[in-house]
């Protein structure tokens, strides 16, 4: 694609094409004067970075500003010294979470300004200082906290190609009110509402234009009722099919909230529930306010009353929490919902004040990105390493659907983290890998563990798996499961596989 040159250039390295950034586009909104001559440039993590500099430098750009991310630091990184080697007087600011709070510790060096904090205008004074020759004597710019009443949305400024192929990214308000030390939102503990009204023209354009998904990136959704119920009546009002996104906290679902959850369609509405641990005491360390009968009251009823597709999330590594502890908060979590249950690693990340409890819980972080904890007074290295293959096998087995009744066989008395650590460690002897891991390959892993190790009937384990696998259209049977195919695969009845009925209404 060819481009007009622009002397100001917004980019950033998305974790996948599918992504687009919303922080770019709010600066670009709101360049004033200078929006003629900026533009948006978007790549991926995989694209190469010399390709990457030689693009943007095609335009003979004075300014670069870049949005720096956990997922793309190290590119970053790569990307500014580059371009500084090659291009010495092009003008590199950067901005985004990983440079706005100390330490930054990755070597950015050589970049020109670094713009700490919210940038939605902070970038375009910079850029107006610079370009008309009275750079700033200072190299880090703190900006001050938007103002969301001023500033302007960025919605018009998904492109019809975003509409047509990208994730949609939506916010209703900026902060979080509640102080748990791994998360960054709690440092700005005040939520800042964006104008309602103004929301939903700028999202009934968006509908107009084609999108059908959206992606809200609010901390904390379902705080506030009033707003929640607005947006929600949004899309009860519109026609399916649609899909809809949003992050809540799993203590807070009123009624007025509640009746209108039930009545989205299935396959339309998205829940991302933050739990991260069910022990109490943990959960104190890290000031997580855990409200437990709540908590289940709700799952219960979005698990029971609702359609809403869940993502429910827990840490390994929090300070003080043990493997056992660990495999109990997820034994439970599992007791209460069918949903997906995303098994995440610990994070240290600059800003926050997880930092205080290193010395007490001997906690030891790798310095690059993501900055998994590698260790702690509880979790040794190796257990580390084995929860995070635990976690990506979680994903392929569980949370993708694929092995829905057979991956239940695994635990039929009930235990799902000790069983479920056992067949990880097992399928990593024989893979040496958790990447590239074909579904037939998984199928016949899963086969091969149930049938050897805990002695189940191979036809009747075959004819479950056949039944996980072909229930998709299109799929091509695994060659090794044909020998047990007896015309149309049936699941076997109940009784003769060693499933309960706990075990089926999950699945």
């Amino acid at each position: 694609m060819v481009h007009s040159s622009k002397s100001i250039l917004l980019t950033t390295l998305n974790a996948r094409y599918t992504h687009s950034s919303i922080g770019l586009r709010y600066l670009f909104t709101n360049m004033g004067e200078l929006q003629d001559s900026t533009a948006i440039r978007e790549f991926t993590i995989n694209d190469n970075i010399p390709d990457i500099a030689e693009k943007l430098l095609s335009e003979t750009p004075a300014i670069i500003g870049i949005g720096v991310y956990i997922w793309n630091a190290e590119q970053c990184m790569e990307l500014v010294k580059l371009i500084k080697q090659v291009s010495a007087d092009t003008i590199i600011v950067l901005g985004g979470p990983e440079v706005s709070h100390s330490p930054v510790r990755l070597n950015f060096d050589a970049a020109d300004y670094i713009v700490q904090g919210e940038g939605d205008t902070a970038f375009y004074n910079l850029s107006k200082a610079v370009l008309g020759g009275l750079p700033p004597t200072q190299r880090m710019i703190q900006a001050t906290m938007a103002d969301l009443e001023q500033i302007t949305l960025p919605y018009d400024y998904y492109s019809d190609e975003d509409v047509a192929n990208r994730y949609i990214y939506i916010e209703a308000s900026r902060g979080c009110p509640f102080l748990c030390e791994f998360c960054l939102s709690s440092i700005d503990k005040k939520v800042r509402n964006i104008d309602t009204a103004v929301l939903l023209d700028a999202m009934q354009k968006l509908w107009d234009r084609g999108v059908r998904s959206f992606k809200f990136i609010d901390r904390t959704f379902n705080l506030n009722v009033k707003i929640a119920s607005l947006l929600l009546d949004f899309f009860l009002a519109k026609e399916p099919p649609y899909f809809v996104h949003f992050e809540v906290i799993p203590d807070h679902f009123p009624d007025a909230l509640k009746e209108r959850i039930k009545r989205f369609p299935a396959a339309s509405l998205q829940l991302e529930i933050g739990i991260q641990t069910l022990n109490m005491e943990v959960a104190d360390r890290i000031h997580r306010n855990l409200k437990m009968e709540k908590i289940k009251e709700n799952i219960r009823f979005l698990e029971q009353e609702t359609s809403a597709h869940m993502h429910l999330d827990l840490i390994v590594g929090l300070p003080g929490e043990s493997l056992a502890s660990f495999g109990e908060s997820l034994n439970k979590l599992y007791a209460m919902s069918a949903s997906e249950i995303q098994i995440g690693i610990l994070k240290k990340l600059s800003g926050t004040s997880l930092h205080r409890h290193d010395a007490a819980f001997s906690m030891v972080y790798s310095d690059k990105p993501p900055y998994d904890i590698l260790k702690n007074s509880n979790l040794s290295f190796n257990d580390i390493q084995q929860m995070k293959r635990l976690a990506r096998f979680w994903n392929l087995y569980y949370n993708s659907g694929n092995f829905k009744d057979g991956v239940a066989l695994l635990w039929p008395a009930g235990d799902v983290f000790e069983q479920f650590h056992a067949f990880s460690l097992w399928v990593y002897t024989e893979t040496q890998s958790t990447w590239k891991i074909s579904l037939e390959r998984l199928a016949q892993l899963l086969f091969n563990y149930l049938t050897t190790e805990l002695d189940y009937d191979k036809q009747d384990t075959a004819e479950i798996l056949i039944h996980d696998i072909m229930k998709l259209g299109g799929r091509k049977m695994p060659n090794f499961l044909k020998p047990f195919a007896h015309g149309k695969p049936e699941l076997k009845q109940v009784g003769a596989t060693g499933h309960n009925k706990r075990q089926v209404r999950h699945l």
